[in-house]
């Protein structure tokens, strides 16, 4: 492992926090019983998203911003911002007026930023640190070919126990999501190593989570992500599963009630057939 991918989450923690502190959003020596308290009820919320779907950012923003206009200022974990990018997001949200200073300073490719602006924007009106969660396409590759201890130090693998087979039951559960996610076109030998690749994520996100905890957090990621039967949830430690909101922003063909606490059903997207798309991609790697 090089040292920058030693150093993932130490950029993260390091510079974020140390931000959250500049600005008076940690609590200080936390000696005050009542400030330990509120530390162990803060909310953590996880809000999923169908990506390109702009009824579903629209309804998020507006869970979100009622709940920080009563007084709570949780951090923003974001899966769009990669983690390697924290240290350019952070003085991002502690230098910027606008969202789209924050995305010029910290964004990658892949997204349409523009659905993202207005919940960036709240996050600088409100001071609400912004955490970039998300592994890098590299790292995920390598993930993909050499296995979690790409990203994971030995001490992470064993908390989360990604040194040993993953249970059973979940790991069907996620071979059958990434296969339908993919159209039922994947290759046989891709399945594997994409659930790695999520489950990758998705410990990165529970990572995350735990360290701002004691402030609240707020992850946005894909519904896929956020589901209480495969995603984030399974990673966290008992002891934050009360504190644990799971919002599902889905389009009519996506509801299942079991997997969301709360579920937003919103009109589905126009967009051209994902899997038309995804079949020709297949045929042009076949073809090479």
């Amino acid at each position: 492992m090089s040292q920058h991918q030693k150093s993932y989450r130490q950029i993260g923690r390091s510079t974020a926090l140390a931000a959250m502190m500049a600005v008076g959003l940690m609590v200080g020596d936390a000696a005050n019983a009542d400030a330990t308290d509120k530390a162990a009820q803060a909310p953590i919320w996880l809000m999923g998203e169908v990506h390109d779907n702009p009824d579903g950012h629209a309804y998020r923003l507006r869970d979100l911003q009622a709940a920080v206009t009563a007084d709570w200022r949780p951090a923003i974990l974001m899966e769009q911002f990669n983690v390697d990018r924290q240290d350019e997001l952070t003085r991002a949200w502690q230098t910027c007026k606008q969202a789209q200073c924050v995305i010029d300073a910290a964004g990658g490719k892949g997204w349409d930023w523009d659905l993202y602006k207005p919940l960036i924007q709240l996050a600088l009106a409100y001071r609400l640190p912004l955490v970039a969660a998300n592994v890098s396409r590299e790292q995920l590759g390598q993930v993909m070919q050499q296995g979690f201890g790409a990203v994971f130090d030995e001490n992470t693998m064993k908390a989360y126990g990604l040194d040993k087979p993953l249970p059973a039951d979940w790991l069907q559960g996620q071979r059958v999501a990434i296969e339908q996610g993919h159209c039922n076109m994947l290759p046989e030998a891709m399945v594997d190593p994409m659930v790695n690749a999520q489950t990758a994520r998705d410990v990165m996100f529970a990572q995350l989570i735990q360290d701002y905890a004691p402030q609240g957090a707020v992850l946005i990621a894909g519904n896929g992500h956020v589901r209480k039967d495969l995603g984030v949830t399974e990673w966290l430690p008992s002891s934050l599963q009360p504190r644990v909101k799971v919002f599902g922003y889905v389009e009519p063909d996506g509801i299942n009630a079991s997997w969301y606490d709360e579920v937003r059903v919103v009109p589905a997207h126009r967009r051209p057939d994902p899997c038309e798309a995804f079949r020709k991609s297949m045929q042009s790697k076949q073809s090479q």
